[in-house]
């Protein structure tokens, strides 16, 4: 425990000391920060952007033919725009500082956990929903029969959400870059604001779908 304690932050002192002391990890100076943090910000105002305008309009499954298609479409573009942040992160992590302080056995083990905890709820969500299910499907009106309750969803309603996250920590402290953690919380941040527009959206397509059916029972009866 005593070894945690000095070797991931050491002596904090007060606040504004602490503070100096992180950001003195951190080298603003390199364009790759920027670039990593464009990233993190550009991909989930795209998706949504893109998944509203597809609700709207219907543009996607226009071009691509259908709305199974366009989906797939949406998924590939979504993948290979996620691939490149995380390139774009790593590339980032080489041109900060490291710390030595974050180099210890127990700050390693925290970073093997974290990711690994990670990619298992990103993965294991994939899984359970499903290339339509994960990439905003319910856009396209392709719509899941009944909720998924079971792992990971168990754990958390949003669970690629916060393994990548976890993820981007995890990563970030097995190169000891402070930088890194920085960028996560970035990451964090843009999905939590993310979901204060996807989370009421959605739930108010499946709601739609629930009063369209309650709809065409009462005619049903009514006949």
């Amino acid at each position: 425990m005593e070894d945690i304690k000095n070797g991931i932050i050491g002596e904090l002192g007060t606040p504004s000391e602490f503070f100096e002391a992180f950001m003195s990890y951190i080298d603003l100076s390199k364009t790759s920060l920027f670039i990593s943090a464009a990233s993190i910000l550009f991909n989930p105002t795209f998706w949504n952007i893109v998944a509203r305008l597809e609700y709207n309009t219907h543009a996607l499954t226009k071009i691509a033919g259908s709305a199974k298609k366009g989906c797939y479409a949406l998924a590939v573009t979504i993948f290979s725009l996620g691939i490149v942040r995380d390139i774009l992160y790593e590339r980032a992590l080489r041109d900060q500082p490291y710390c030595a302080r974050l180099d210890i056995p127990p700050t390693k083990m925290l970073a093997v956990l974290l990711f690994v905890y990670g990619n298992v709820l990103v993965l294991s969500s994939m899984w359970a929903l499903g290339v339509t299910g994960t990439y905003l499907g319910d856009y396209f009106g392709i719509l899941m029969d009944d909720r998924v309750t079971g792992f990971p969803f168990n754990i958390t309603n949003n669970p690629m959400y916060y393994g990548s996250f976890l993820s981007f920590v995890g990563t970030a402290l097995w190169y000891c870059k402070p930088a890194g953690i920085v960028l996560s919380g970035l990451v964090l941040v843009m999905y939590l604001i993310a979901l204060q527009f996807e989370e009421p959206f959605t739930g108010e397509i499946y709601a739609k779908r629930e009063r369209e059916r309650a709809a065409a029972a009462d005619g049903k009866k009514s006949k």
